[in-house]
């Protein structure tokens, strides 16, 4: 979110942030496309997805700087979605539709273009339902960035899983190595189409951050980024999809456990379900 008409040069800053975020997005389709030829597909494809990530700190960073020059404009907020729509609806397709060559082009074609589409259809919605008051502890749907982010892991873990498949010391770790990358072709078309949907939906998820800000952190939720931390230092690059599925599918997966349970619990006091010792 960049500037207000303000004589300061420092009024400027958020704006080449926000700027910043949407040239790391053309940046990773450039790489996902044609970066195989000067820096081989392997490193191309890593830094296109690390061009997503840089582009999610300028992204925070645009607001925070706005805020505290206070700065803040509709035409930042205008500006800052435009950005968003190269970095983290765009660019994330290139980098599936590199990853993976197990599905027909014409539906990852159309799988790219629903996440596309609902990511667009998101960031509308956000915009229109933005409130000044609210705190932003918590996010409708899930956000564009945590979409985009959750895809481009995979593409940073890429050198990683293939430093497993070369490592001849050890079979068992290049047997891994292998099924990950199968794993990774079939899977990655799939959870795409799930990230499309959450995006749209109306789900909560909360807004880290913000909620560690304002101390709203239970114990429980300081447990697991304790846990996160962790895997993040042992195994580096291979726990960031596993980390970023987790945010992303955790929460829908919580609300239909608890629908579940309250489904069964109903048709139990109904009659429907024997009873414990009948």
């Amino acid at each position: 979110m960049a500037v207000s008409r303000n004589k300061s040069g420092l009024v400027v800053v958020p704006t080449l942030l926000t700027l910043g975020n949407g040239v790391c997005g053309l940046g990773s389709i450039a790489l996902a496309t044609m970066g195989a030829e000067e820096l081989g597909q392997t490193r191309a494809i890593f830094c296109a997805g690390a061009f997503i990530f840089v582009g999610m700190v300028f992204d925070g960073l645009d607001g925070y700087v706005a805020r505290l020059m206070k700065q803040t404009s509709q035409f930042g907020a205008e500006l800052d979605s435009l950005c968003d729509v190269i970095t983290f609806t765009v660019a994330p397709v290139f980098i599936m539709l590199t990853l993976t060559d197990v599905v027909p082009l014409r539906f990852l074609w159309g799988i790219g273009v629903l996440f596309m589409l609902c990511g667009l259809l998101r960031l509308a919605r956000f915009n229109v339902e933005l409130d000044d008051d609210d705190d932003h502890d918590w996010f409708r749907g899930l956000p564009t960035p945590a979409a985009a982010g959750t895809l481009a892991s995979f593409a940073v873990a890429l050198p990683a899983v293939q430093r497993l498949v070369a490592d001849t010391s050890s079979e068992a770790q290049q047997q891994l190595g292998l099924q990950i990358m199968v794993v990774t072709k079939y899977a990655l078309p799939v959870l795409t189409v799930a990230l499309a949907w959450l995006m749209v939906s109306r789900i909560r998820y909360p807004h880290i951050v913000s909620q560690l800000a304002h101390g709203q952190w239970r114990f429980f939720n300081l447990v697991r980024l304790v846990f996160v931390a962790v895997a993040l230092f042992t195994v580096h690059e291979l726990a960031l999809p596993l980390v970023l599925c987790y945010f992303a599918l955790g929460r829908p997966l919580a609300v239909w456990m608890r629908f579940v349970g309250i489904r069964i619990r109903g048709l139990t006091a109904f009659g429907r379900l024997p009873r414990k010792g009948v």
